[in-house]
Parts: C-alpha cells; sequence; structure tokens
C-alpha cells in the first residue's frame, strides 16, 4: 500500500514541479491571442471557461484505457505502477501538452498537419490516414464497449439497441456546436467518472487493501507465455501512461482555450488527472483478490468470451461501493469510452476538414465529411472487440511516437530543450516496433522474442541516428 501512497503523491508533485518546467521551456505567452477569439465561429472555435476546457479534455482522453487497460497491464506485476507514474510524468502529459500548445500557436491545427509542418510533406499524408484511421478505430471501440457494459447493467436491453444509442449520440456530437451538446453533457459524465475513481480509491484506504509493493520486484508475473512485460506491458498500458490517441484530442481543446497560461492545467493536468484513474484500478485490481496471482486465477476462471476486464470492474464496484455506488461507478466507467467516441469521430471531421480544406461552419459541409466517416465507422463495428482493440492499442501507440518526433523536431528548430522529448520518442519506438515483430499474428509478425529485441533497439538506433544527422546539418 505505501508504494501506491508514495506513486500517488509523485503523480500530483509531476504536475507541480516538471508540468512547470515544461511550461517554461515551451514559453507561455499570455498576452498572445489563442485560437478560440482569433478563429471564433461559433462551432469549433469557442472560447470555454478553463475548467470546462480540462473537463473535455480529461474525459476525451480518459476512455477504457486507463481502467481496462490498467487491470490487464498489472497482471505483469508491480512494474505498472512505475510505468504508469514514469510514463504519465515524462511521456504522456510532455506529449499532451505540447501537442495541444503547438496547436494553439498554429491556430488550432490537427495533429497531421502538425507533423507535416516538422517531419515533411510525406509524413504529413501518411499522417492524414493514419490519424483517420485511430480515429475511426477509437469509435468503433467505445461504442462497442459501453454497449456491452450498459446491456450488462440493463438486462432488458441488449447490446444491439444500445450500439444503435450510441452510435446516434456520437452522430449529434459529430456535428453540433462544441458548446451545445459535449459542453453540456460532459459534466453529467464527469460527475460519473469522478465519484467512480474517488470511491474506489477512498474504499483502498478503507480496506487498507494489499496493494502490491515496488519491493516485490519487477519481474514479469503474467501466467501466460509469450507475453514478454516489455514491450507487451507497455502497450496494454497505454492512455494511463502515453497514448497517441490524446494528441488528437488535444488540438480540439487548443481551439477553445482562452489563454495559453491554462494550457498546463488543461493538457498536462488532464494527463496528470488520467494517471491516477490508471493508478486506482491498477491497485484495486492487484488487491481485491488478495494478489495479483489472485487476479489471475479470477480472469482465468471467467468464460473466454467475457470481457475480462469489465467482469473485474463490475465485481469490485458492486462489493465495495454497494449497489448504488456501485452502479454510479459502472456509470462513471461507461462515461469514459463514450466521451471518447464522441469527439474521436468529431477529431475525424476536423482532420478531414483540414486537409480538404472545407470550411465547417455550414452544417451541410460538415455532414458531407461526416457522413463517409460514419458509414466506415458502422463497418468496422461488426468486427469482433478483442480484434478491435488489439489493433487500437498498437496504432495508439504508433502515433504517440510520430507525435513525440514532432515535438522532438519542433523544440529543437526553436532552440528550445528538446531531451525532454527526444528520451520518451526513443523509448516508445523501441517499444512499438519491438511490439510489432514481436506480437503474435495478426496484429504483429511473430518473430522470435530475442530477435524482435534486436530488431526493436536497431530500429530505435537508426531513428536516433537519423535525427542526430539532421539536427547536426541544422547546426
Amino acid at each position: 500500500m505505501w508504494s501506491f501512497i508514495i506513486a500517488l503523491a509523485v503523480l500530483v508533485g509531476g504536475y507541480l514541479v516538471y508540468g512547470a518546467w515544461m511550461e517554461r521551456i515551451f514559453g507561455v505567452d499570455v498576452n498572445r491571442p489563442t485560437p478560440a477569439y482569433s478563429m471564433q465561429d461559433g462551432v469549433d472555435y469557442v472560447p470555454l471557461p478553463w475548467w470546462r476546457v480540462f473537463l473535455i479534455q480529461f474525459l476525451n482522453i480518459a476512455g477504457l484505457g486507463p481502467i481496462f487497460g490498467a487491470i490487464m497491464g498489472v497482471m505483469y506485476g508491480p512494474a505498472a505502477f512505475l510505468w504508469i507514474v514514469l510514463g504519465t510524468i515524462f511521456g504522456g502529459a510532455v506529449h499532451d501538452y505540447f501537442s495541444g500548445m503547438m496547436s494553439i500557436r498554429a491556430n488550432g491545427a490537427s495533429l497531421p498537419e502538425l507533423v507535416g509542418k516538422e517531419l515533411g510533406k510525406y509524413i504529413k499524408f501518411f499522417m492524414r490516414l493514419f490519424s483517420l484511421l485511430l480515429m475511426v478505430l477509437v469509435g468503433a471501440v467505445f461504442v462497442s464497449g459501453p454497449a456491452g457494459l450498459l446491456a450488462g447493467m440493463t438486462p432488458t436491453v441488449t447490446a444491439t439497441v444500445w450500439t444503435v444509442i450510441i452510435f446516434i449520440y456520437y452522430i449529434l456530437a459529430t456535428l453540433l456546436p462544441i458548446d451545445k451538446l459535449i459542453g453540456k453533457i460532459y459534466p453529467v459524465f464527469g460527475f460519473a467518472l469522478l465519484f467512480m475513481a474517488l470511491g474506489i480509491l477512498t474504499s483502498l484506504f478503507i480496506h487498507w487493501a494489499p496493494v502490491p509493493e515496488l519491493t516485490e520486484g519487477l519481474s514479469n508475473r503474467h501466467p501466460q507465455e509469450g507475453l514478454h512485460l516489455f514491450p507487451m506491458m507497455f502497450v496494454s498500458i497505454a492512455c494511463g501512461a502515453i497514448s497517441g490517441f490524446h494528441a488528437t484530442q488535444s488540438p480540439m481543446m487548443a481551439r477553445c482555450i482562452k489563454n495559453e497560461k491554462y494550457g498546463r492545467r488543461c493538457f498536462y493536468g488532464a494527463m496528470v488527472a488520467e494517471g491516477i484513474v490508471a493508478l486506482v484500478w491498477a491497485a484495486a485490481a492487484s488487491s481485491y483478490f488478495g494478489s495479483i496471482e489472485g487476479l489471475h486465477r479470477f480472469v482465468a476462471g471467467l468464460p473466454p468470451t467475457a470481457n475480462k476486464a469489465a467482469e473485474v470492474v463490475n465485481l469490485i464496484s458492486k462489493d465495495w461501493l454497494g449497489v448504488v455506488g456501485g452502479m454510479l461507478a459502472l456509470l462513471g466507467v461507461v462515461a469514459a469510452p463514450i466521451t471518447s467516441g464522441d469527439t474521436a469521430l468529431r477529431s475525424a471531421r476536423l482532420i478531414a476538414a483540414d486537409f480538404l480544406h472545407i470550411n465547417q461552419k455550414p452544417i451541410v459541409k460538415r455532414l458531407l465529411i461526416s457522413t463517409p466517416i460514419f458509414l466506415l465507422t458502422f463497418l468496422i463495428l461488426q468486427m469482433n472487440f478483442d480484434v478491435l482493440w488489439r489493433y487500437f492499442a498498437w496504432c495508439n501507440q504508433t502515433l504517440a511516437v510520430f507525435t513525440l518526433w514532432t515535438i522532438t523536431v519542433y523544440l529543437a528548430r526553436q532552440k528550445k530543450f528538446y531531451p525532454v522529448a527526444l528520451a520518451p520518442a526513443l523509448f516508445m519506438t523501441c517499444v512499438t516496433s519491438t511490439y510489432l515483430f514481436a506480437a503474435n499474428r495478426p496484429e504483429g509478425i511473430g518473430l522470435p522474442y530475442e530477435m524482435a529485441l534486436m530488431i526493436g533497439g536497431a530500429v530505435t538506433i537508426i531513428t536516433g541516428t537519423i535525427f542526430g544527422i539532421w539536427k547536426w546539418k541544422m547546426s
């Protein structure tokens, strides 16, 4: 339990100390007009209070990842707690903050445009397609996931019916001005999500739960053969540590923030809040069953078709928080993916509109861009959820790699302290490239683990060398 308490304190301290340093490195200008005012259109560019921007950003990025990912990730052992804390402070929050602030300086430009500006037109073209694919995957995953959870809470309503209801909501959230639906409904979702996190956190202390300590060691404790701690755990715990999806959401809020001084609260702070949610659920899952091995036994006893993380959430919430509290906690778990899915499809519309140069103020043009996105999302929804999640996980972390390299190049061009982005960029390059070669088919190539490690290391060295040569030439 003491490792958990220290981890919480370090996350908060990371926001106060390291977050403030990131703010100084970027060079905030409180007198500079933000796109919310300079490009105000009443649809996407809308000035909003900082607390509302924070809440929307937090709900946007806090999908199933910091809950389901943390539960499945802690099965690898106490190393998960270390990754959540260090990944959040030095990776995810840096990634989210700079992508948001760079977008503010670029008039609210979407992620592919930011990447293209720093890494070149060919990478920009690739990122446009890749980002759109990820947004559609997120939309599909975050329809299927909450629909299944809601069906479990309402036996008389099927998952199919809930899928239709959620998808209709996504269509409205994608098309309507941001302050008309998202800006009004998010406080309700926010209450449910915060109640869930605070309720489980309080229960951990009330029960003085036997949360695993880091002193137990950082070795791999996953029972399934072939699931190595590196890189599998670092892909499993994405949204609770670092997630490329977040960089697609930060530009959306960059169009609503009133002053650059609120960037640390809204971007860096939202990521730290998500890290806390991930930490809480990792602690709950690893202690509720007595130990990590107890969690393994429970998961192994579930039917093969069961959503294992959802079953863990359902059991813990109802037992620790009672029937009413458990239902509210589950609503928070449902709210998290819904509030990521709606803005994922909205981001897809903005990304497409940016590179097609189509004005989004008229509703007809919004519908023109959105209709193909809705159709593609519907088609992908027909895939198996587990397959969808695996593809989403790798695409998500790969997008984080491109974003971190973009931030690194941007800081180097601006003659700012770029190693704060270079270090996580190199690490995540190694994670994603190793995963691609080590993971079993169809999501990976399925090479022997040692060979995959060597290839991942080689890719990282080559990428770092290319950056070093570019930096030397630029100097």
